[in-house]
């Protein structure tokens, strides 16, 4: 293959885009999109939803960070196809829940299967899978989850209005089982060329030599550490800014349909920021990228403030899409960059755990605060401070980082 492009590649990086997709139904712009009826239905407070979905998402993550480590040793192909799977079983659990021990669950598995495994195998994959072209890699492969912020939004919205909310998530679960299985499959009926030894010397995929690190070694490394606020900042405010649309509505007068039809903007900006990051990651590094990739998410928190015109939520859409695009491709390229890949599932199932921790931190956080009294609008302006500090340290840790590449 010729490293200088990916032509040759779509159907390794049509898998990453495939699960990044279908990773959407465990997302929380789709989730929230039902927040309005399972709140009636088990006749939850917005603190008490929010805590549930909290604890729920924190137990996925406690699974997550032990069971990441069989993206190392199973194949994508059948890995994928189990881990949507269990998606559409979870699916078909919404479809029927009745209370809030069952809602629990349901948000349990989405959450695990959904954001947690589904983008962890997806990233793993391409991180493992390319080299000199990684960044290109992972920001083609993770177009799949913009896509489905466009779409998914638009279509619980409309099945709710043609066949219910309950009916809604057996749609969901039939195209799991009818699609996304036997495509995947499909695309991966022959396994990529290895990333390493003999096979891998004619390949993008092919590495240098350097030290792959370990899960134990990473965990002793003191910037590993110094890394997880600037990891944390994206996944707590995004998922508390989606997960409290209604009221964010409520709040500012605005329609809350106009979320909905709002997320086709974030859609295209976050591919349009995916791609253009994906060429300077491979160019720059992602590890010299982290600094400016919280920039837009601070922009977009203060929009949220001080915005009073419903025409304003569009331009905090495309602010919040070119914050995803640029932070889901640097993220995803850097602990390949950073520690290699030979124990790289292990490794990201650390970061993605502590990814979906922040996203269950978020709800329950964020909603106890409003229960409390304190305003939404404050909250906003502390993450947008979080984000400036954040980045700040991002600038700071640049030589520690690039020590840790060269090893």
């Amino acid at each position: 293959m010729n490293p200088s492009n990916l032509q040759g590649e779509w159907r390794w990086l049509g898998s990453g885009f495939l699960l990044m997709w279908f990773s959407g139904f465990g997302q929380t712009y789709y989730i929230a999109i039902f927040a309005g009826q399972l709140k009636s239905t088990i006749h939850l407070t917005d603190g008490g939803f929010g805590s549930l979905y909290s604890v729920a998402t924190l137990g996925s993550a406690a699974l997550l960070a032990w069971a990441g480590k069989f993206a190392d040793d199973i194949s994508v192909r059948w890995l994928g196809a189990a881990v949507l799977g269990g998606l559409a079983v979870t699916s078909i659990g919404m479809a029927n829940v009745n209370s809030p021990l069952i809602l629990g669950l349901v948000f349990f598995g989405l959450r695990f299967f959904g954001q947690g495994m589904c983008t962890h195998v997806a990233m793993t994959a391409m991180g493992r899978w390319f080299n000199q072209k990684r960044g290109q890699a992972v920001s083609i492969a993770g177009l799949g989850l913009p896509f489905s912020e466009g779409l998914l939004p638009l279509f619980a919205v409309g099945m709710i209005s043609l066949v219910g909310w309950r009916n809604t998530w057996l749609v969901s679960a039939a195209l799991l089982v009818a699609v996304g299985i036997p495509v995947l499959i499909t695309l991966l009926k022959h396994e990529r060329h290895p990333t390493r030894g003999p096979l891998a010397k004619e390949h993008d995929s092919r590495v240098p030599d350097r030290h792959h690190w370990t899960r134990t070694e990473v965990l002793r490394n003191p910037t590993f550490y110094l890394l997880m606020p600037i990891t944390l900042a994206v996944p707590f405010i995004l998922t508390g800014i989606f997960i409290n649309q209604v009221p964010v509505a409520e709040i500012k007068g605005w329609d809350l349909s106009l979320f909905a039809a709002s997320f086709p903007l974030l859609a295209i900006a976050h591919v349009v920021a995916a791609l253009a990051t994906g060429k300077l990651v491979d160019r720059f590094s992602a590890r010299h990228l982290l600094a400016v990739s919280l920039t837009p998410l601070a922009l977009g928190a203060a929009i949220l403030v001080y915005a009073t015109d419903p025409l304003a939520l569009p331009v905090l859409m495309m602010v919040l899409g070119i914050n995803l695009g640029m932070s889901s491709t640097t993220h995803g390229a850097l602990w390949a960059e950073l520690y290699g890949i030979d124990n790289l599932g292990s490794i990201r199932s650390i970061i993605t755990a502590v990814t979906v921790f922040a996203t269950a931190v978020a709800p329950g956080l964020i909603g106890m605060l409003m229960d409390h009294g304190v305003a939404l609008e404050f909250q906003l302006q502390v993450m947008a401070l979080y984000c400036i500090t954040a980045s700040l340290l991002a600038y700071g840790l640049r030589p520690a980082l690039d020590r840790i590449a060269a090893s």
